[in-house]
Parts: C-alpha cells; structure tokens; sequence
C-alpha cells in the first residue's frame, strides 16, 4: 500500500496519517462496484423479487471512483482516469497526477471497471481481467506484489462477468457464479477461509454462488440470483450483517433478517442493500430502514452514502468534511464521531438531496468525492478535489461539476476568450475566461477544460460575446449569463458597475420568443419567429438599432419595420439579411463595417453597398458575408489582412476574397476570419500571431491558408484570438490562443487540438 498505512483496533479504524497538502485525512472506502447497481442504476433488475425469483445479472459499471481517483469508460470502451497517480493509478505508464482525463494505455476496449485504494481494474468483453496500480498486497492478481502503471492480465485465465475494488483487494464473479478474490486479507476479506493476503485469484469457500459482489474496507459482500445476502472479512462495527460485532469471518455468512435485495453496496465499517421495493437498509449489526421514506433505484457508499431515486434524484447522507454530501457546503445539520480520534465530523444523519437538481443513472463513491452519471450521459462529481479527483481541471471543491470529456457536441460558440457548446441532448457547456461568469457557473475565474452550465436547461442555440453568454431553450424562452454592467444579459437590469455579472442563466424580460440569438461584444440581439429583430445591452454606438444611443436592460424592437432570416452581433455592430438576401448593418462603423460606403455610426439599418444578395453574414471589427454561390467578400478594418483580399487596406464596401474558394459558412474573430468549404474544409486568414488561423504559424495572412491536420468541419465559431470547429461526429477541435483556457486544453496551440482527449462521437 503506498502513502497510507491503517491498522484495526477493536471496533475503529484508526490513521496512520497522511495529508493532502496541509489537511490531514481519515481512511475512507473505495466504493465503485457497492452492487453493479450502485455504479450503473437499476435498469436490468426485475421489479419484483421473492422466492424462487432468480434476479437477472444487472449491466456493467462503465465508470469508478478510487480513493483519490477516478476513472470512466468512453462510447468506444476506452478507459481514461484522473486524480491522484502516485502508484500510477491512472494507467497511462507515468505517475503524474492529472486533474483532467487521461487515456490508460494498452489500447484495450473494456465493459467495466473498478477501483481501490489506489489501484484500477477493468474487465474486457471476453470476460479478461486487467488491474494497474499499486500491488504491495497483490491487489492487482498477477503473482507479485510489483505494481504497474499499465494494465497487467490477472493471473489464472479466468473468466468474469463483473467485478469490485476496495482497499487492497479485488474480487471479481466467474461466469458461473463462482467468487474469487486477491489482494490483502488480514482480516479474511478474500473470504477464502485463511487470514493470508494472496497474488493472484483464490476461491471464495462455502460453495455460494454469486450475481454480484461489492468489496468493503476489510470486508466483501455477495448477491445470489434469489437475492440473499452473504458478507464475510472484518466485523468489528456488524457490517456483516449477522447480528454481532466479532472480528472476523473468514468465511460468507448469511446477512440477518431474511431480506432480498436487487442490489448491495459496502463501505466503511458498513454495508447498505436495496429491495426491489426501493426500500434502503444499511446494517452495522443488522439491516435497518433508512429513514425518510424514499423510494430508492441505486446505492453508493464509502464513510458517507449516497442513492439514487427512480426519478434520477441523487440524496446522500452521513460524512460531509468535504462537500462530498453535494449540498452546497461542508457543513452539515450534526456531528459525528466518525473517527473519534479526530474528532466530530460534520454529517447528515438522514437524505439530503444532492445540490442542483440534476438527474442521474449512476452512483459511485471514492474517499472524499462522489461521482454521478447523468441521464445525458454527462459524469459530474463533488467533494474533496485535493488531487485533480472532480476531473474538472481545478483543485477544488463544491456542488455537482462536470468531469472533462465524453461530450459530443451539436454546436459551438467563441466568445471573447472563452467557447460554449451544446449537446445532443441540449446540455451546455462552456470552457476558457469565467471573469465574469460567462461559464454560466460559480467554479472558478477560468475553466481550462468544458463545466456544464447551472441549471440544466436544455439549449437549442447559444451564443457567446465578448463577457456573456446566451442561450435558446426548445420553447424560444431566451436565457444569458455572465457580464451584465451594460444590460446585456436582458433581464432589466444594468447598474453600471465595472463586477456586475451574474455566473448562472437568467431569463431575458419581456417574455419574448425567440427562434435566433446573437451575442455581441457587449450586447445581445434576437430573432422572433416573424423575423423582427429585438436588440438590449450597450447602445453607444447605436447597435441596439432602436434610434438611439441610450442602453437598454431589455428586449427594444429594432427601427425600420424589416423582417430578418439572419441576425448576428459583432464588437458594437450588427448586421440581419432579409429573406432576399439583402444585408443590412447598424452601429459602430469606425472601420466601415457597416458597409455602406462611410464611416458614420448609424443607430438604425443601413443597406449594404454593392447589391449582394447573401446567404451568410458574420461580423465583429470587420464583416463578411458569403453569397448564394459561395463567394466570400469582407469589408470593414484589415489591418492584419482579415478582408482576406491580399492587402491590409481597410474598406467600407465589400471586396471579394482572394483565391476563388467556395464557401458554406463564414466566422469572424477579432482581427480574423475563417471559412468553410462545402467539403468540410477550413480556411482562415488575418492575424495570426495568436496560432487562430490553425495553419501551424504564428504569421499573418492576407489570403485564406489552409488549417492545417486534414480534418472536415461540419461548422466553425471564431473568439477573440482562437477559432473553434465541430466535426460531423460532434467532436470538438479548437485552435489559437489558450491563455483563458478557451482551447479547452491546457496549452496554447497553432493547430487543430481536441477539446478534450476524452471527447468521443455519441
């Protein structure tokens, strides 16, 4: 065992103490696999149990969380943990702690995994098992007590259908139903009728056999397929079940109370079961209701326990140092003598629900940190963050935030230094600057890898300015976040204040619906469903449209009667195309942008100069648009070349892009430009010197250069200084510069670079 040595003294677990930076911490369990069910939910289980009903063997758990780490599977069975790797934990042949996914080498493709104290295991289709960590106790069943920080084969050629970790052993259900455990056993956890540790798989004794099995602290639980219960190992505080508090058995002994459950799950000096009523027993001696009449689908727990209702809803209750109840704190209503060595710990005695109203499929429990997957299929974790555990790229802990990865997205959004994107599912989420909460969470002052937006909202656009976000929900109803000191956020607010921000969506007054939203600089425009354009937030240059240069905190019709197919909003300008095409521009028109042939701010629509008709329109310091046939043309500042037609010579009417390319779409940055071709193809020109024309330079470009790594792009969104493509698989690529985060990586980057490395096709 690395880092931790723990000793048994009557009826306690006592520490030998380590530390996470300055605060000292207890030992806690390890629980992934409490039953399948604690880590997958409850589909698969009969709803009825009774006598001679044989319980169906639940699904595999696809994610787990160790002691100070945690690992998930992808959509294509690949494995990627984060958190703590000092016994190289995390499989990826290193023992560097990573606060972000990383991928476990091998390039194996697994079903199922579980975790220990500080090793991991996985179980590939075939039924072979794999474990990488530590392996002082033989934790990792290959023989020796070396560790490895890749996947090594568990001895015997066995063949399981599921398996649990905890601590330093590993047990793992035989095809036939058949329990065989490894790893340490000094107070007969491996159930094989002797007190010594063993390297490799040894029989559970007795004769049982087993649906599934959970591993404890120093004891390991077992389901048959009628649903009894049997538990054997260390008995000091009864969490075998069997009505006494002697020390060992080395042996399964049947749990008290003649109860059948669906699903069993194994902590800390406790073990907690479901029936397929949804009623929770937990037993420190024998089974006991849990209280508050909840009606349960899944179990998790460690020191603290957690469970799932049938409506998703996640509640938690005992242990809270750390946050890892999910409710907002680190307090909690009692305290409690957890470890009477160190004290009173705050606690909860009963359910509490788990802060943000998200709805989960699964549970699974680590030391200090609880993790959930959502019914989107999104993981989120709470508690202790000390070694990167959350997998949000941060080092800290609260509510419910989004571990890195396995997002597929359905479209993007570049702000000013800072990305949104949205899911299949219409989950948002958001990456890079969060100075004023355009992350649309209370997290951090920057996010280096996407955090899923409060409130969860479903999104069918979203638009990202130079602070703010916004987004459009299925029914028009029009949400933003972040920088509000000029109104933009549209919720009748603006007091002008430099830190006036709100870090979670708030609807936008008026009670207007939407089918389009444009987020500017630092004003926002909609689209109603009759093409009449809706402008509020920062009015100085006139682009509100309303007439005037006064700010507006809510929703003011734009002037002139025009009904618009296409709206978008740049750095104080704005620009709509009628459904003829026809373009028209109003606001800030120091560069020309406008289009019109001057440089004069106009309050309300001017008509584009040179009778385009535009299918496409993007703008920001400088605008372009793209015609029917694909031909781009830009007008507005070109200091870096960002009009795309071989000079740096501003122009206030449209000129024709260089290169005879052929467009679908078109996005503009701060001085750059990109396009797409109709095979997918990007191209970008201007300033380069941030990396945002993804050619591999630093060098600016007065014509479109190709982005460099072959890939096609079904769509591009172009920031401040970075540009951002999405894949037809919804994978997210980004490029340029990362000082914020924005690149959703950790480094600043001349080419395309995914999102995450855990980012995978849905």
């Amino acid at each position: 065992m690395t880092g931790d040595a723990y000793v048994r003294s009557d009826s306690l677990w006592l520490a030998l103490h380590r530390r996470d930076g300055l605060r000292m911490t207890r030992p806690r369990a390890i629980a992934i696999c409490g039953s399948l069910l604690a880590a997958i939910g409850s589909s698969g289980c009969q709803e009825s149990v009774g006598p001679g009903t044989t319980i169906p063997a639940p699904p595999v758990p696809r994610f787990a969380a160790g002691f100070n780490h945690t690992c998930a599977l992808n959509s294509s069975g690949a494995a990627y943990c984060w958190g703590d790797n000092s016994s190289g934990q995390l499989g990826n042949g290193s023992m560097t702690s990573s606060p972000t996914p990383v991928a476990v080498s091998g390039g194996l493709s697994f079903v199922a995994l579980a975790a220990g104290l500080a090793h991991t295991c996985g179980l590939t289709s075939d039924g072979a098992a794999y474990c990488w960590g530590d392996n002082s106790s033989g934790q990792l069943g290959i023989g020796s007590t070396t560790g490895s920080s890749t996947p090594v084969a568990v001895s015997g050629r066995l063949s399981f259908s599921a398996l649990t970790a905890r601590f330093g052993h590993t047990c793992g259900v035989a095809n036939g139903g058949a329990a065989y455990c490894w790893g340490y056993n000094a107070s007969g956890e491996l159930g094989n009728g002797s007190a010594e540790n063993s390297s490799t798989p040894v029989p559970v004794v007795g004769g049982v056999t087993f649906t599934t099995l959970t591993a404890g602290y120093g004891h390991t639980c077992g389901l048959t397929n009628r649903g009894a219960a049997f538990c054997w190992g260390y008995n000091g505080n009864g969490e075998l079940g069997i009505g006494t508090t002697d020390f060992t058995r080395v042996a399964p002994a049947a749990v008290d109370g003649g109860l059948s459950f669906i699903a069993l799950a194994a902590g800390i000096g406790h073990t907690c079961g479901l029936t397929s009523s949804g009623t929770a027993y937990c037993w420190g001696g024998t089974p006991v209701a849990v209280s508050g009449g909840l009606t349960f689908s899944a179990l998790a727990t460690g020191v603290h326990t957690c469970a799932l209702t049938r409506a998703g809803a996640a509640y938690c209750w005992g242990d809270n140092s750390v946050g890892e109840l999910g409710i907002g704190t680190a307090t909690g209503p009692e305290q409690c003598d957890v470890y009477p060595p160190y004290g009173g710990h705050p606690c909860s005695h009963v359910p509490v629900a788990v802060a943000g109203g998200l709805s989960f499929k699964a549970l699974t429990i680590g030391d200090d940190h609880t993790c959930g997957l959502t019914t989107a299929g999104a993981v989120y974790c709470w508690g202790n963050n000390s070694h990167g555990q959350l997998g949000d790229g941060s080092f800290g802990f609260g509510i419910p935030v989004a571990v890195s990865g396995d997002l597929s997205f359905k479209a993007l959004a570049a702000g000013g230094s800072h990305t949104c994107g949205f899911t299949n599912a219409g989950a948002a989420y958001c990456w890079g600057n969060n100075s004023n909460g355009q992350n649309g969470n209370a997290l951090a002052m920057k996010n280096s890898t996407p955090v899923a937006v409060a409130g969860a909202l479903s999104f069918t656009a979203l638009g990202a300015g130079g602070g703010h976000t916004c987004g459009l929900t299925n029914d028009g109803v029009a949400y933003c976040w972040g920088a509000n000191t000029y109104g933009q956020l549209g919720n009748g607010v603006a007091d002008g204040r430099y830190n006036s921000f709100y870090p979670i969506p708030v609807g936008v007054s008026g009670g207007l619906s939407f089918s389009v939203l444009a987020a500017g600089g630092i004003h926002t425009c909609g689209l109603t469903n009759a093409g009449t354009a809706y402008c509020w937030g920062d009015n100085i240059f006139g682009e509100v449209g309303d007439g005037s240069t006064t700010n507006r905190s809510i929703p003011v019709a734009v002037s002139g009667g025009l009904g618009f197919n296409v709206l978008v909003a740049g750095d104080g300008t704005t620009c709509g195309l009628t459904s003829g095409g026809v373009g028209y521009c109003w606001g800030s028109d120091r560069h020309g942008q406008l289009g019109d042939g001057s440089t004069t701010n106009s309050a309300t629509p001017v008509g584009l100069s040179g009778g385009l008709s535009l299918s496409a329109v993007a703008t920001g310091d400088h605008t372009c648009g793209i015609t029917s046939s694909g031909a781009a043309y830009c007008w507005g500042d070109n200091s870096f070349g960002q009009l795309g037609d071989g000079s740096t010579t501003n122009s206030t009417t449209p000129v024709a892009v260089a290169g005879g390319l052929s467009f679908s779409a078109i996005a503009v940055g701060y001085a750059h430009t990109c396009g797409l071709t109709n095979g997918g193809a990007a191209h970008c020109w201007g300033a380069g010197f941030g990396g945002e024309l993804g050619n591999g330079s630093t060098t600016n470009s007065t014509t479109p250069v190709n982005v460099s790594g072959g890939l096609s792009f079904s769509a591009l969104a172009a920031g401040g200084f970075h540009t951002c493509g999405l894949t037809e698989s919804g994978a997210a690529y980004c490029w340029g510069d990362n000082t914020n985060g924005q690149l959703g990586g950790t480094s600043y980057s001349v080419v395309p670079v995914a999102v995450s490395p855990f980012t995978q096709a849905r």
